[in-house]
C-alpha cells in the first residue's frame, strides 16, 4: 500500500512540476530551468530476445527532456525527471509490419548507488524483457497508467500498478 502511495504522489508532484511554465529570463529569452534533450537511438532486436522475431525500435517523434534534480557527492544523478512527446515506430523486420507507440509518459527517477533505478511514472513507456528478467513474459510492452518501475543493477525489472491503473499493450503481438 505504500508502494501506491508513494507512486500517487510522486506521480501528482511530477504532474505539478512539469505542468508549471518555464520562468522567462530577462531580455524575453526562455530559460530552460535545467532540461536538456535525450537522445533515443534506433535499436535493433534479434529474434528470440523480445520478442520471436527481430525488430527495430525509432523514435519518428522524440522531444523527450530530462532535468536532473537531485546528485550524488560525485556528481552522477540521484534523482531525475523525464518529460516529453516520444513516439517510437516499432517494426517487425521479417514481415515490415509497424506500430507506432505513443511513450511519452512522465517520470521521477531515483538512482540507487549500486545502479539500480525506480521509476515513479504515469503514462506509456516502451519496455523489454528478456526472458525471466522481471515480472512480466519475454517481449517489448507499451506500459501505462500510474506505475513504478523498478530496475535492480543486475537488470531484473519490476512493474507495479497503482490498483486500477494498469493498461500494458504486448507490442510483439502488435507487429507479429
Amino acid at each position: 500500500m505504500r508502494r501506491y502511495a508513494a507512486a500517487t504522489a510522486a506521480a501528482l508532484c511530477l504532474t505539478a512540476t512539469l505542468a508549471a511554465p518555464a520562468a522567462t529570463a530577462a531580455g524575453g529569452e526562455s530559460d530552460d530551468g535545467g532540461w536538456r534533450p535525450v537522445d533515443y537511438p534506433p535499436v535493433n532486436y534479434p529474434a528470440g530476445e523480445r520478442c520471436d522475431f527481430p525488430f527495430r525500435t525509432e523514435p519518428i517523434l522524440d522531444e523527450t527532456m530530462v532535468k536532473t534534480v537531485a546528485t550524488y557527492p560525485d556528481g552522477s544523478p540521484k534523482t531525475e525527471l523525464y518529460k516529453g512527446a516520444l513516439i517510437v515506430r516499432v517494426t517487425n523486420l521479417e514481415t515490415g509490419a509497424s506500430y507506432d507507440a505513443d511513450a511519452g509518459g512522465r517520470s521521477i527517477v531515483r538512482y540507487a548507488p549500486d545502479g539500480g533505478h525506480i521509476y515513479y511514472a504515469t503514462g506509456p513507456v516502451l519496455i523489454g524483457f528478456k526472458e525471466n528478467q522481471g515480472n512480466l513474459p519475454r517481449g517489448e510492452y507499451l506500459v501505462d497508467g500510474v506505475y513504478t518501475l523498478e530496475i535492480t543493477a543486475a537488470d531484473y525489472r519490476t512493474v507495479t500498478w497503482k490498483e486500477g491503473t494498469k493498461k500494458l499493450t504486448d507490442v510483439c503481438n502488435k507487429v507479429a
